[in-house]
């Protein structure tokens, strides 16, 4: 699977709370049965050693159902097990041509509602940029809400896959899906409902399938 056709569908992400560790590869597994392309481990609690088992387990897990694994934030972590991809935020987008260099795999990154800085990363080298929030995130309550017109900028001015995050659900992704953007991500409504049919759900919006 090249870099491109891996960038493109369905991104879920784990939750501390909604995905806890005693679920967390059922939950993931159902949600690769669902038509899942994209799974980022996003954990703030665990130590090291923990996140490093996690990261084994759920890598491998990726690569039965022919999906991408990320990693949330630990770049170091990331760069010493040779992780499949990697996510950045506002807090290494300073440091982001350094993390470049020392990254191989594919390497997203968070750019809210500013082209700009999407234009300035995907010269520097960035495999795909995220924007968001659109809707009221139950994940992320305090995060600004952006305009969905950025989604149709970025296509316009960009090259590197696009994804739309924040407080996405069934409701709402149709409008979401105007913009055609290459990647949906996705938290609380996949976790919170029947994981399997809702991820086949949002996958089927990249089918050409009727809902």
């Amino acid at each position: 699977m090249s870099s491109k056709e891996s960038l493109r569908g369905l991104y879920v992400i784990s939750d501390d709370t909604l995905t806890p560790k005693d679920r967390l590869y059922e939950s993931i597994e159902l949600a690769l049965q669902g038509g899942t392309k994209i799974v980022q481990l996003r954990d703030k609690l665990s130590s090291e050693s923990q996140i490093e088992k996690s990261i084994f387990k759920l890598q491998a897990l990726c690569h039965h159902y022919n999906a991408l694994f990320v990693l949330n934030d630990k770049v170091e972590l990331a760069i010493t097990l040779k992780t499949t991809g990697l996510h950045i935020g506002k807090s290494d987008h300073h440091r982001f041509e350094q993390i470049r260099k020392r990254f191989r795999g594919i390497l997203g990154v968070s750019c809210y509602g500013d082209i700009q800085l999407a234009k300035e990363m995907e010269k520097l080298g960035a495999n795909y940029v995220a924007f968001g929030s659109f809707f009221h995130s139950p994940t992320k309550p305090k995060s600004n809400i952006i305009d969905l017109e950025v989604l149709k900028q970025a296509k316009e001015q960009l090259t590197i896959p696009i994804c739309a995050i924040g407080g996405i659900n069934t409701q709402n992704v149709d409008e979401v899906m105007e913009y055609q953007p290459d990647i949906v991500a996705v938290i609380s409504d996949i976790w919170k409902n029947d994981i399997k049919q809702q991820s086949k759900i949002y996958s089927n919006l990249y089918q050409g399938e009727v809902k």
